[in-house]
């Protein structure tokens, strides 16, 4: 193929309706690079020969030795094929651009596949024929339908059900017809969710028009026409489904270089069997038979007890079968000559004779396919007529999206109008996305690059010559000079000539560039936009950050590891751009007004960063390097992030191991460009209590289980308090409903006091709010009031929680956690957080004596301290409740204000109420709670074994085990905690000789049943263990782990001496 020029690509974004904008998607190690080679190929990028094992667009070494993705890449592709204007006119050659995104199939770089869906209008959705629906596939068919995408989906590695699995044409198709279902199936979930939700809105709208009508006391006939009015509107979902009669689903093999759809088939048999070819489509899949005497499609029921085979078999899979027999088969794998030379001249194919010579089996089997079904065409064509236009896909799409951005309803009809009708002159409003930021080194801009490596200019010829031969005088000239004086010689070679190219290297600037898509206008260096950052609300434009105005210095088309220059980018394209540096972070939107701008970023994000370590330079001086380092790699990289504690350490936060590993890569190679090392992992804790069998009596026999007086120190304030265990599904209900909290809370305080609180608790944990665990819509105040009262008074242990929603002082920690400060005072000190009080105490008069109502904020202050902090490790508690029961202060003789003692109160209150919540936790049983990964293992019955020991070592659970049907593969689920999971994956790669590859998520907190403080008290377990408690405490163990890091008090296992002449020989 012709390699095609930067400016014909350019001259062919101007044409809207001729460009495609795709994204490849899939599970990983299902072959989305490999495909992507082949479509390259037809560009003359790469040769063919290489197509499947270069993996191009895998520009980074690290991915080129691990073998998967790790980061998005672009390219632009030039297709042309012949179409017809008219359905009776001559066939023209069209020509079409492709923007193709080649995306990570890796559970660690889920980021990477939101960033490059947001971009574009269509995905091809690839699945692995043997291993079939895997849990990333999943993802990524969610993906599609969160961002309306339409998909189109590719059957990939059909030649290992030939090769590997040694299937027979009859029992692949049952196999692939299984599979498309397993698809359809993902798919049908997402629109019963979706519609289930709108039937549920539409209830609840019906029944607030039939109820506001009934409140107007109208007549019966006025209340049906209300309900009547509003009509819940059906939607036919047969348009969402793959079926390959639609031509959205392509059977390929991207290593062997082939793919087909239905449509090929139907064409090449339409004059064999005299079958029109519309109609030859509909019926080569599925329930459909052909006669071989009358050449009749039959269907099931007319078979008449015939043992005939489907269509897709006997016309398609059979000659895919033969194909590889006569290449690849035979007794001893060398093909079947004679069987091969039916084959092309039964399909018009000429193999060239040095191939036919080579004896080079899988040569000859990619030739035969390549000439006969190439994996572009069937793609490129499937792409082009299936998926939309960006023009088309707009108006689709964008109504949707835009309703669903910040502040909606102030959006500018002029920007909404030119979004969603495609407008792109010179004079209407700029809109791009920005996704994510990449960093490019200086030397790879186009602007500083020499044009490949074709012909120099004569002027470049001449200068380089001209520095040749002065080299060559000086080196003359040291050699001829007095040698015996070794000094001068020395002098004489300059070392300045050699240091800075070293220098220079090492000093290499890195330049972020914006990968973007713009919706509307056109855009051109120079011009100048505004920056609108994630958070930004069309409503309120001038809020702070200020949105800053930049002028864009550099417009770029991404073709992969290279950049070409552009001078305009028209609506519908995705390229790059320069001069964003030091505005945008992650992502942002561009938009040429401010008034009325519409915000494209703050609409989604997909899962949080968890793995977190410290990090620090191994050469102090290096500090600074390492820090802006730090900078430039949170930009450039969507899903790290970069926290400063305020014990000094700088630690970094990445979505899991390979993630973390890629980011230090990242660090010490390119952005900060010093040695760095990790410290362990920082796993987050939870802390909470329960109530088990065997618990220490009761501190206070008197006041019961967890109750505490705390005194002051001065003896001036008793508070009386009680720590109780929540019931589970109302710590479960809290965590789900964070944002309702947050809401309630944000409702009842200006937002000036928000802001100077804001930094309160930021200390030490950053993943708090578990909103990645379980994501809820905002219920208002009443429902969230009423849906608590709901979760307290039902299951077990109700009674002790009757009617205590009235009474609830404060959630906790950071005022949304879910954990409860209850008052049960008999005067009812505290304001409550439903009653819309105002949640603040009041500030004692100058007159006025000291009474307990002044010490209720400062009481409430100490428990969003001790729930931030936990008794065990200083780690956040969840699933308690706090009843203040009394707060009482005793008259002092001395004749101070209430203004004064406060003031001095204020720091003992704080401190007492702080260790009274310990004490009474401690009272309980008191557990940690692990955050846990879900994990997914495919893996074949000879290592499962391996896989099951692998996970015992780690402390997994196993939750299921499927065996896929028709294949030698088991799917494992399971759950193993993230403390254990560092090298969980190099572990059981090792352990499995690379047969086995975990996937894992975070799936949120779980209890470890285990009490830290735990020896053994009863007869029974002193009798077992003995007093030493031979028996690891693993929680002990995990705590006292976090607390050596912190720096906390460890009680260490005291040596007991056995006797003292014995002690010299007890290790022998």
């Amino acid at each position: 193929m012709p390699v095609v020029t930067p400016e014909k690509l350019a001259s062919l974004q101007q044409h809207a309706d001729d460009v495609r904008n795709i994204c490849i998607l899939a599970h990983v190690d299902h072959g989305k690079t490999s495909l992507t080679d082949a479509l390259l190929a037809t560009n003359g990028i790469i040769s063919p020969k290489l197509a499947g094992k270069i993996r191009y667009l895998d520009s980074r070494p690290d991915e080129q030795i691990r073998g998967i993705t790790m980061e998005s890449s672009a390219i632009s592709l030039y297709f042309s094929m012949l179409r017809r204007t008219a359905p009776d006119a001559q066939p023209v050659p069209k020509e079409y651009l492709i923007n193709l995104i080649d995306s990570p199939g890796h559970i660690d770089f889920s980021s990477e596949v939101s960033t490059a869906s947001r971009l574009c209008d269509g995905a091809v959705v690839l699945v692995d024929a043997v291993e079939g629906v895997c849990s990333q596939t999943v993802t990524v068919l969610r993906q599609t339908w969160v961002e309306k995408l339409k998909p189109l989906l590719v059957m990939n590695k059909i030649d290992r059900l030939v090769t590997e699995l040694k299937m027979t044409p009859g029992e692949a198709y049952i196999h692939l017809n299984k599979l498309l279902e397993q698809v359809n199936a993902v798919l049908g979930s997402f629109f019963q969710g979706e519609r289930m939700e709108e039937d549920l809105n539409w209830r609840e709208r019906m029944d607030e028009r039939v109820a506001a009508a009934a409140a107007r006391e109208s007549k019966l006939g006025d209340i049906d026409s209300e309900a009547g009015d509003l009509q819940f509107e059906e939607r036919d979902d047969e348009e969402l489904y793959f079926a390959p009669e639609k031509n959205n689903v392509i059977f390929s093999s991207a290593v062997d270089g082939w793919a087909f759809t239905v449509r090929q088939f139907a064409s090449l048999y339409e004059k064999k069997l005299g079958i029109k070819r519309n109609i030859m489509e509909k019926v080569l899949w599925g329930d459909f038979y052909l006669d071989p005497k009358t050449k009749k499609v039959l269907g099931r029921k007319h078979l008449k007890g015939r043992n005939l085979k489907p269509m897709f078999v006997q016309l398609v899979l059979e000659q895919i079968w033969a194909a590889y027999h006569a290449t690849m088969g035979g007794d001893n794998g060398k093909g079947d000559p004679a069987m091969l030379e039916k084959i092309t001249k039964s399909l018009n194919i000429t193999i060239p004779p040095h191939i036919a010579r080579a004896r080079d089996p899988r040569l000859l089997m990619t030739t035969v396919f390549s000439s006969w079904l190439p994996l572009s065409t069937a793609l490129l064509v499937s792409v082009i007529e299936s998926l939309p236009s960006p023009k088309a896909a707009q108006a689709e799409r964008l109504p949707e999206m835009l309703e669903g951005s910040p502040g909606s309803d102030h959006i500018d009809p002029a920007v909404k109008e030119a979004m969603v009708n495609f407008k792109s002159s010179k004079s209407d409003p700029v809109v791009a996305y920005v996704s994510k930021m990449v960093s490019i080194p200086e030397s790879e801009l186009p602007e500083n690059k020499r044009r490949g490596a074709g012909q120099l200019s004569a002027e470049e010829a001449r200068e380089l010559a001209r520095k040749k031969r002065a080299e060559f005088a000086r080196a003359q000239q040291a050699e001829t000079s007095s040698t015996n004086d070794l000094g001068t010689a020395l002098d004489n070679i300059s070392l300045d000539d050699f240091v800075p190219p070293v220098e220079e290297k090492k000093a290499e600037a890195e330049h972020l560039i914006g990968f973007a898509r713009i919706y509307s206008g056109t855009l051109s260096i120079g011009d100048s936009l505004y920056v609108l950052a994630p958070k930004f609300s069309p409503a309120n434009p001038h809020a702070a950050p200020e949105p800053q105005k930049v002028t864009v210095t550099s417009l770029y088309m991404l073709m992969g590891r290279n950049l070409e220059s552009l001078n305009s980018v028209p609506a519908g394209v995705v390229f790059g751009i320069g001069g964003l540096e030091g505005h945008i972070l992650k992502s942002g939107t561009l938009c040429s007004q401010l008034e009325g701008s519409v915000n494209l970023a703050g609409v989604h994000m997909a899962g949080k960063p968890i793995v977190r370590v410290a990090l620090e330079p191994v050469n102090p001086a290096d500090l600074d390097k390492m820090i802006s380092g730090l900078k430039l790699l949170v930009q450039s990289d969507p899903c790290a992030e970069y926290e400063q504690f305020h014990s000094g350490e700088h630690v970094l936060l990445t979505a899991g191991e390979l993630h973390l590993e890629r980011c230090l890569t990242d660090l010490k190679d390119r952005f900060a460009r010093c040695d760095i090392q990790a410290g362990e992992p920082i796993v987050p804790y939870r802390e909470t209590i329960v109530r088990a069998e065997e618990m220490r009596p009761p501190a206070n026999k008197d006041l019961g289980r967890g109750a505490v007086i705390g005194v002051t120190s001065s003896k001036q304030v008793s508070i009386t308090l009680r720590v109780r265990p929540l019931p589970q599904n109302v710590t479960e209900f809290l965590l789900k409903n964070a944002a309702s909290v947050k809401r309630v809370y944000s409702e009842q305080h200006n937002p000036e006091e928000d802001e100077n609180n804001k930094d309160e608790f930021q200390d030490q944990q950053n993943v708090e709010m578990d909103e990645d665990v379980v994501e809820s819509k905002a219920l208002s105040i009443e429902e969230l009031k009423g849906q608590l009262r709901e979760t307290l008074e039902k299951g077990k242990g109700r009674e002790a929680w009757k009617g205590i929603v009235d009474n609830i002082v404060a959630f906790g920690p950071r005022r949304t956690g879910p954990n409860l400060l209850i008052d049960a005072t008999k005067e009812g000190l505290f304001p409550k957080v439903f009653s819309g009080d105002k949640t603040e105490g009041d500030a004692p008069k100058a007159d006025e004596a000291l009474h307990a109502a002044h010490l209720c904020d400062k009481v409430t202050y100490a428990f969003q301290l001790a729930m931030n902090q936990g008794s065990l490790c200083n780690e956040p508690v969840q699933g308690v409740g706090i009843i203040i029961e009394d707060v009482s202060v005793t008259a002092t003789e001395e004749d101070a204000s209430a203004r004064d003692r406060l003031g001095r109160l204020t720091g003992e209150v704080i401190k007492t109420v702080q260790h009274s919540i310990r004490q009474g936790f401690l009272d309980w049983s008191p557990r940690l709670m692990l955050a846990m990964y879900s994990c997914e293992i495919q893996a074949s019955t000879e290592v499962l074994g391996r896989v099951y020991d692998v996970l015992t070592r780690r402390r997994g659970r196993v939750l299921s085990e499927q065996m896929k049907e028709g294949t030698p593969f088991f799917t494992i689920q399971s759950l193993v905690p993230v403390a254990e999971s560092f090298g969980f994956a190099d572990d059981m790669r090792k352990r499995t000789s690379g047969a086995a590859q975990p996937q894992l998520r975070f799936a949120g907190f779980e209890v470890l049943d285990e009490d830290p403080f735990w020896v053994p008290f009863t007869e029974d377990d002193l009798e077992d263990l003995g007093e030493l408690a031979d028996k690891e405490n693993v929680a002990k163990r995990y705590m006292d782990g976090v607390r050596r890091k912190k720096g906390l008090l460890v009680q260490e296992a005291r040596q007991h001496r056995v006797a003292a002449e014995k002690q010299k020989t007890l290790k022998r």
